[in-house]
């Protein structure tokens, strides 16, 4: 028996160590040559999102399948406020592409959050009703500001096979 639970508790150490080191891995940044001008990652140009109190809103608890949300982290993280798409399809970020990048995150395509380590998060409006509802639109319009500019964004770290998003509070329409 105590053969087995040694087994089990090695495994079980093993797994985690796996998973936090996969979730800390570090990525090439695509196209470094496309650069950054005016922030960095160690003095950002400005901060997106209240720190919430709660890792998810009421009506994000409202809208999850039995009053349960997927697990979220109260987070903060420095990075460049990318295109998603054309990040991820490309590797275009930085300066030069600023205006492409407005454009797509204006016409709704994805907005994105690029770390030093070369990790990307998907950034999201975290109120789940006003989001579905059109009210947050403040939100998408900071980021289009923001775009090529290196921010501190805080919010509700969420993760599931490969993706990791960051639900940022504090745009919803007054």
């Amino acid at each position: 028996m105590k053969k087995t639970s040694f087994i089990l508790a090695a495994a079980t150490i093993a797994l985690a160590s796996g998973l936090v080191a996969q979730a800390s891995k570090k990525y090439p940044i695509l196209q470094p040559q496309m650069k950054v001008e005016g922030s960095t990652y160690s003095s950002p140009a400005a901060k997106l999102g209240d720190k919430p109190a709660e890792a998810w809103t009421p009506t994000t608890m409202g809208a999850s399948v039995d009053g349960k949300p997927q697990a979220g982290k109260v987070t903060t993280l420095v990075g460049e406020i990318v295109d998603f798409s054309c990040y991820l399809q490309v590797g275009k970020h930085g300066d030069k592409h600023r205006a492409c990048g407005q454009k797509c995150l204006q016409t709704g395509q994805p907005i994105g959050l690029l770390t030093s380590d070369g990790n990307l998060y998907m950034l999201m409006e975290e109120e789940h009703d006003p989001r579905r509802d059109g009210q947050t639109s403040d939100f998408r319009k900071k980021a289009a500001e923001h775009t090529a500019h290196i921010l501190e964004v805080t919010g509700t770290l969420a993760s599931h096979a490969g993706y990791s998003a960051l639900y940022v509070q504090g745009f919803v329409a007054q």
